[in-house]
Formats: C-alpha cells, structure tokens, sequence
C-alpha cells in the first residue's frame, strides 16, 4: 500500500467528510478556500478534488496524479489540458452521485408545468383567486398514461426511467448502441441515437440527460423540434449546449413544442435579454438540479472510496475516457 497522499481539495467538505477522506487518504486532507493558498499548495499535491483546475496546472502541479473532479460533467476542464490521454493525471468524475435529487427535479419541473404552477403563484402574489381553471387556462395534465423519453440512459436517465415507470408512464429512453434484443430494468422501449426522431415522435414528455461531448454539442435542433408533438414539454439537466438555445426559442414561440423546463442555458448566467425568460411556457432554474444537502455525504463517500482504491492500486470508479469524452 502506498503511504498518505497529500490531498488538496477546493470543495468545501465539512469537517466529518474531512475525517473520512483523511482516513482514506493516511493524511490529512487539505480545504482550501483562497485561490492564492490553493495555488501555493499544488506543489505538493499528489491528488486534487476540484470543479476547475488552472490552465497552467502542470507548472503548479508536478506531483498530480489524480484528479477527482467534484461534478459529474469535466466539459469545463478541457481548456486546461487535463482530460488528454496524455496528461499523465488520471481524471473520475462525479457520476451518479446527483441521480437522486436531479430524478426528483425532472418530475418537480413537469408536474409544475402539468399544474400551470408558475402561473398560481404568480396569480397568488397579486391576490387573485381564479373563479375556475378555465379563467387562466390553468392545467390539469396527468403523468400517468403518457409517454416519457430520456435522451442518455446513465445514472441519472436510469433514475428518470424508474420514476417513470412508478407514475404510470411509458418510458422509451436512447443510448448510443442499442443491441438486438436489448433490454433496460423499467424501460419499455430501447432506441440507438440514431432513431432519435423516432424516439421523440411519441413523447409526451423529454428528458436531456447526455454529456456534453463533440457529438452530443447541438443534439436537439429544429429538426428534432419539429419530431416532436406540439404538446410535448423538454427538461434538459445535461448542459445547455446540448440544445440548439435559438431553435428552441423559436419552437416554443411557434407552438412546435408545448413548453420546457430548463436547469441549464447555452450561456450562464443567462443575460437578461433572453427571450428565455419572458415565454410563458418555459421553466427557468439556475443551474440547481443537482444542489442537495446531501451532496457533501455522497462525494465524500465516492471520494474515500476511490482514495482507498488509489493507494491500493486498484481501478478508480467513474474514470474519465477520452475516447468517450467523459
């Protein structure tokens, strides 16, 4: 086994994660705040738990081996170089850690569009009381009977389909291969990418919930719009630029789709002249899906794990690959 690894970490781990991942790691870990402390650090840094990394890591950090980055999207890492097969630094991720809270998200975003939500609180701060539904076309959809799409079938898609299924939902889902005879535990129907628009012709509701790799950039476009049924309501909790954002505004404006949740924008934050935050059938969050009280706990656990793994010699879960692209 090796000796302790010094550990550096810029994700604020309270003080019992500090505990287990010191254990983990035979020393004890680093929390570091202060961008001038943390970059003073890296001298000596064998392993990193970071989101970002500086662009000139390599030169404040000769000793990295390892980084464990603290989200499970690393598309904001490749300007540094880190996520190249030849950077010398093994990368993990995050993944699955967040399917629990962004699952409920997903279903917290249709059942408020179901309800026409967005819109009651708003009649409830202006102390208005609708005499009826009708009276501000206040919704009344259902979940159970409808058909649900999740575009990406990874921890969080999983999730998605699971809940799915407890609604009373038809639940297709895509992945990037699709063997003959497949089958997914609480999927009703497996698609390969490739019949995406096949896919999406039959949803009631989508759910984007890919990485965001050189393929999936502009995933959904007005083509994948105009497959869609004009009720159809779109959540994305992958990333923004897995969405054509001006194909979508104009599919919303036109009446191509019904409406989207959105926990993620092309540009973030979103400028206050996006027509985004002005179309009635679209709700906005800012980028939360995946916030949870319990996020601490779970990436510590992950973390310690994989700190365990390391000084063991063993294979890190959740390895970044590049010829994947996460």
């Amino acid at each position: 086994m090796a000796q302790g690894l010094q550990v550096v970490s810029t994700f604020p781990f309270s003080p019992a994660s500090q505990a287990v991942l010191s254990e983990a790691a035979g020393k004890e870990i680093l929390c570091l705040s202060d961008s001038d402390e943390f970059e003073a650090s890296l001298g000596e840094a064998d392993v990193l738990c970071a989101y970002k990394v500086p662009t000139n890591w390599r030169e404040l950090a000769p000793r990295l081996r390892w980084l464990q980055a603290s989200g499970a999207g690393v598309d904001g890492l490749r300007i540094s170089g880190i996520l190249a097969a030849d950077s010398g630094v093994q990368v993990t991720t995050a993944v699955g850690i967040h399917a629990t809270t962004i699952g409920e998200y997903v279903f917290a975003s249709m059942l408020m569009y179901n309800r026409s939500w967005p819109t009651m609180v708003r009649l409830q701060d202006q102390r208005i009381w609708p005499r009826s539904a009708n009276w501000y076309k206040l919704g009344g959809r259902e979940l159970a009977g409808q058909t649900l799409g999740i575009i990406g079938l990874g921890s969080i898609g999983q999730r998605v389909a699971f809940l799915g299924q407890a609604f009373g939902m038809r639940v297709l889902a895509t992945r990037r291969t699709v063997q003959a005879g497949a089958h997914q535990e609480h999927v009703d129907q497996l698609y390969p990418m490739t019949q995406l628009h096949a896919m999406l012709s039959e949803c009631d509701y989508a759910v984007v919930a890919v990485p965001l790799t050189a393929e999936t950039e502009h995933l959904l476009g007005e083509a994948e719009f105009q497959a869609m049924r004009q009720h159809a309501y779109l959540v994305n909790v992958a990333r923004g630029r897995v969405v054509d954002e001006r194909a979508l505004v104009r599919a919303l404006r036109e009446g191509w789709i019904g409406g989207a949740g959105l926990d993620v924008t092309e540009e973030e934050p979103l400028p206050a002249e996006s027509p985004l935050y002005t179309l009635a059938n679209v709700i906005l969050t800012p980028h939360i899906s995946g916030e949870s009280v319990h996020y601490d706990q779970r990436l510590a656990t992950l973390f310690a794990e994989n700190l365990r793994r390391y000084r063991a010699g063993q294979p890190l879960q959740n390895r970044y690959d590049p010829a994947r692209g996460y």
